[in-house]
């Protein structure tokens, strides 16, 4: 098997090298992004595999096809930047729907913490020897609400966390799967929590949950929180909150416009989007790179379960993680597959 493997960055390469050795699979690294501009570089491989910046739009998908490429294998759980309406019948589509749910929801709680305990502005302060605690009043998580957006795996996990630290939790999910957690409709959640933290996939109906209509339904001083995907909260709605002191802080590990600007140093540049740079530029907004899954045993997971769907693939076996349009309703599709869709 021969996988063109596209957005690389140098954390990659050890764990799917030795995956890929073990198990007969040659990985060809590169840097560039996938779209239909470079697909050509895929000519003469079995398949490629994507990261989340990615774009299979159609144009790239019809490329890769008539190249001969057989399967897609994104390296990530999430699958909105791959038209699979597109795929069907051509390209098959694989992911990894759960790499290590404890290392986003560790980066979640992460950033609540040095939000609301201004760990962030101490450390700056005290590497100057400035010991003063002027300013750095936080609060307790014990006894606040926590609104949870999407309660699968990675959700969860941050409930259980929520929960150790005393939190009351308000779920929201059109299908609910958590035991012991009260599931309440979406406005309800938006008015009551102080915390709302976003767990849910990027779908149609999910784009923009939080835009300028559910803003105006916050609770004064929420902390919004959003390791997920970027294009779930309108940036330009978050900003206005943020302006108007009704959203009293924002972690962000994604963000909407993200692809042009995440993995990439722009230190020594002036940046271009008005918007990200007006947000770094608030005192009470924390962005991390899109590193939330960024552990040792994620990445190992990753590798294993990548190379494993191809494997299963290729070997002309039925790949439990397959993405498929065939029914229309990819979720349900994943669980009831007995066979491949084409």
């Amino acid at each position: 098997m021969k996988i063109a493997f596209f957005d690389t960055k140098d954390f990659d390469k050890p764990s799917f090298l030795k995956y890929g050795e073990e198990n007969g699979i040659s990985f060809t690294f590169y840097e560039t992004k996938l779209t239909a501009d470079t697909a050509g570089l895929a000519r003469g491989y079995d398949g490629v595999c994507v990261f989340v910046n990615d774009t299979l739009d159609a144009p790239a998908i019809d490329k890769l096809y008539a190249l001969g490429v057989k399967v897609i294998a994104l390296r990530c759980a999430g699958y909105n930047n791959v038209d699979l309406a597109r795929c069907f019948g051509k390209i098959h589509v694989l992911r990894v729907p759960a790499y290590s749910p404890y290392a986003v929801a560790e980066h979640t709680m992460a950033l609540l913490l040095t939000s609301v305990r201004r760990i962030h502005k101490a450390y700056n302060r005290t590497k100057e020897f400035n010991f003063s605690l002027s300013g750095l009043t936080g609060f307790d998580l014990h006894g606040k609400t926590v609104g949870v957006i999407g309660t699968g795996k990675i959700g969860k996990v941050f409930i259980n966390i929520c929960q150790g630290f005393g939190m009351k939790v308000l779920a929201y999910d059109k299908f609910p799967s958590a035991e012991g957690v009260e599931y309440v409709p979406l406005d309800r959640l938006l008015r009551e929590s102080d915390v709302i933290s976003l767990h849910c996939p990027l779908t149609a109906e999910t784009e923009h949950i939080i835009g300028a209509a559910a803003v105006e339904k916050l609770k004064k001083g929420v902390i919004i929180l959003n390791t997920s995907r970027g294009a779930l909260i309108d940036a330009e709605a978050l900003l206005d909150g943020i302006k108007k002191r009704k959203i009293g802080a924002a972690c962000l590990d994604v963000y909407e416009e993200e692809s042009d600007v995440f993995f990439r140093d722009f230190s020594g540049h002036i940046m271009d989007d008005d918007v990200l740079a007006r947000l770094l530029s608030m005192p009470n907004v924390i962005v991390t790179s899109h590193q939330a899954f960024l552990t040792e045993e994620a990445l190992d997971n990753i590798a294993e379960t990548t190379v494993r769907n191809l494997i299963t693939f290729f070997g002309g076996g039925i790949c439990e993680n397959e993405l498929c349009y065939k029914c229309g309703n990819v979720e349900t599709c994943m669980k009831e597959r007995k066979e491949r869709c084409f």
